[in-house]
């Protein structure tokens, strides 16, 4: 039996962050297989330092039009989770890092309509090097995996001095949107 495929599927995209002094921006962009960007899908913003963490995410760089988002369940708890919503508010997903398991190598949870996995960090060399060294480009695989260890999707940042992700989405389960929500909170909760 085939599985049924979310509206909004994506096989590949890349997240790419812009630093700026009071916000952390990430495009988002459809791509092909290699990684190349294709057609830009959303723009997402994070204040920094907000004490209850909030992600936009944008049609285009206007602004005008929030499209989905996650923001976190409590104040200042780091076991707290995040809920991913569309734009009309509805909740899409959800995602938390589990904390305890992250203490040598980083470790989340997610869920979405019909799925549950876990995503690890790969390398548990680099993560013990992230954990104990100032550098900061290092190269980060999460592989994200269901409960009876079916791949999901994977989060990829090559070594480099800015972060850009390439996101692989083989579970066609998997909506974009929380794949996206998922890629940019990785980017923000391992920066703290």
């Amino acid at each position: 039996m085939a599985v049924p495929e979310t509206e909004m599927y994506l096989p590949h995209f890349v997240v790419k962050q812009k630093l700026t002094m009071m916000v952390n921006r990430y495009e988002i962009s459809e791509s092909d297989a290699g990684g190349n960007p294709t057609r830009l899908m959303a723009l997402a913003e994070q204040k920094r330092l907000a004490f209850k963490e909030q992600v936009t995410f944008y049609s285009d760089a206007s602004r005008s039009r929030p499209v989905f988002g996650f923001t976190a369940r409590r104040k200042l708890d780091l076991n707290a989770g995040y809920d991913i919503t569309d734009e009309s508010g509805a909740q899409i997903g959800f995602f938390r890092k589990d904390f305890g398991a992250s203490l040598l190598r980083s470790t989340f949870h997610v869920e979405g309509p019909g799925y549950a996995g876990t995503g690890q960090e790969r390398s548990q060399v680099v993560a013990l090097l992230r954990r104990f060294t100032d550098i900061g480009f290092l190269p980060i695989h999460f592989d994200f995996v269901s409960a009876e260890g079916a791949p999901l999707f994977s989060v990829e940042r090559k070594m480099s001095i800015g972060d850009r992700y390439r996101v692989t989405v083989p579970d066609p389960r998997v909506d974009f949107r929380v794949a996206a929500a998922v890629a940019v909170g990785l980017d923000a909760l391992m920066s703290r």
